[in-house]
């Protein structure tokens, strides 16, 4: 790997080419070994010894859910069924989150070829890009590459001189959050209203018009490749022990330096932010920082040196999501802020359960009340019940985690919650209020 795209607390695997090569230019990518891999998988490796390297890296879906991608294709591929799909879901809708979208400006080819290997794997012939028309780089180049990709046999029939064939298609998002959820995806491309669906079954068993179809999004692709060529033993040997490899961070808000960072899983957050990231704006202190988009929750302080990974983020009321990660100073309220997620959650909702279409609403309108000063003790106390009622009945990710941002701040900055409430002499005013109802 070049030197250039390492530094002693960057790894760049998923972004290795980017900036390096012209992502209009297949040959450029053929130059650094683009589509080696999908070679090596067609002339010397079985579907289950491909499942198999994958399994064996340890690569989880880096869209949020942070499920093993192997397995996800071997549930594909053990689907008795002569018509697959694979999907690539490229509808990245997280605030201050652009980590998709420069995959798929600056290295296209990587993701046709993952999206190939991926196919050949579970039996599919037929492959989609799911990408919102707000991209219009990112789907300009998908283009030029699927077009050159075909004019090199590297996509339609007879791939490599084989007997396998697969070919890709482009399909447009109309920009609702919601579609980032794999039933809701399928819908939309099937020209369907973008809402989720009742699982199981899963998409894995019935997916696209009821095939089985296997979703995986662009980060998780551009890891693919690399690993087939470098081993999935090298992989595995970067990050912690549950969480392999690297993952894409979006840094944005009051930090010095913003943009992308690629970094081994385990990094702390205090790297990310104060070395990598330069540290806060202005010399002001720094008060907490948000991971996962309006899906996560706030992280102060205490935890700054906590290794990044999917199970540590969650143990502490947060979650890695897509990788944006927003930093907040002292400046920053923090009721706002919550605010200001739940908001967006809340005109995401595509309205199919009540749970989220309602329950986010009426917990907008207790926060709306309260960062007003119009908002009373009975208010705060309905905005921690609802936010648990709407997080543990919603149909699908977006309303279930929707509460986590009003959950985690009243957790950490319970004290500006009541800092806002107009009758804080109540007979159960601070002091026992404090101490009885603290958010745990």
């Amino acid at each position: 790997m070049p030197e250039s795209l390492s530094s002693p607390r960057q790894l760049r695997i998923a972004l290795r080419h980017c900036g390096l090569i012209d992502p209009e230019n297949i040959k450029d990518y053929i130059a650094v070994g683009g589509y080696q891999a999908l070679g090596q998988v067609l002339s010397h490796m079985t579907q289950d010894k491909v499942i198999q390297e994958i399994k064996k890296s340890g690569l989880r879906g880096r869209g949020g859910g942070g499920f093993p991608t192997g397995l996800k294709w071997e549930i594909t591929k053990k689907q008795e069924n002569p018509q697959k799909y694979i999907i690539c879901n490229a509808d990245e809708g997280d605030p201050g989150a652009f980590m998709d979208r420069s995959i798929l400006e600056g290295d296209p080819h990587t993701v046709l070829e993952a999206m190939a290997i991926g196919a050949y794997a579970i039996g599919a012939s037929k492959g989609f890009i799911y990408i919102r028309a707000e991209y219009p780089l990112a789907i300009a180049r998908l283009e030029t590459a699927i077009k050159q990709a075909r004019e090199l046999g590297l996509l339609g029939t007879k791939l490599f001189g084989t007997a396998f064939s697969f070919d890709i298609q482009l399909k447009y998002g109309a920009g609702a959050f919601v579609c980032g959820e794999e039933t809701a995806l399928i819908n939309s491309c099937e020209g369907k209203r973008g809402e989720p669906n009742y699982k199981p079954p899963y998409p894995a068993e019935e997916g696209y018009w009821g095939y089985p179809t296997c979703v995986n999004n662009v980060e998780t692709f551009a890891n693919i490749p690399v690993i087939i060529t470098r081993g999935s033993d090298w992989f595995a040997s970067i990050g912690t022990e549950k969480s392999k490899g690297t993952k894409v961070f979006a840094l944005a808000g009051k930090v010095n330096n913003v943009g992308l960072a690629e970094v081994p899983m385990g990094t702390t957050l205090r790297e990310i932010i104060f070395d990598i990231g330069g540290g806060i704006q202005g010399g002001r202190q720094f008060k907490a920082v948000q991971t996962g988009g309006p899906s996560g929750g706030v992280i102060t302080e205490e935890h700054l040196d906590i290794p990044l990974d999917y199970d540590n983020l969650i143990a502490i009321g947060s979650m890695m999501g897509s990788g944006g990660m927003i930093v907040m100073d002292e400046t920053d309220n923090m009721v706002n802020i919550a605010k200001f997620y739940l908001e967006f959650s809340m005109d995401e909702s595509c309205g199919r359960c009540t749970p989220c279409r309602i329950g986010t609403k009426r917990l907008f309108e207790k926060l709306d009340l309260i960062t007003r000063r119009k908002g009373t003790m009975a208010d705060l106390d309905a905005v921690k019940q609802l936010a648990y009622m709407v997080k543990s009945s919603s149909l699908c990710g977006l309303g279930q985690t929707a509460p986590n941002p009003v959950i985690s701040t009243m957790k950490y900055f319970w004290d500006e919650y009541l800092a806002l409430i107009k009758d804080i002499d109540h007979p159960r005013g601070e002091g026992r209020y404090k101490a009885m109802n603290k958010p745990k």
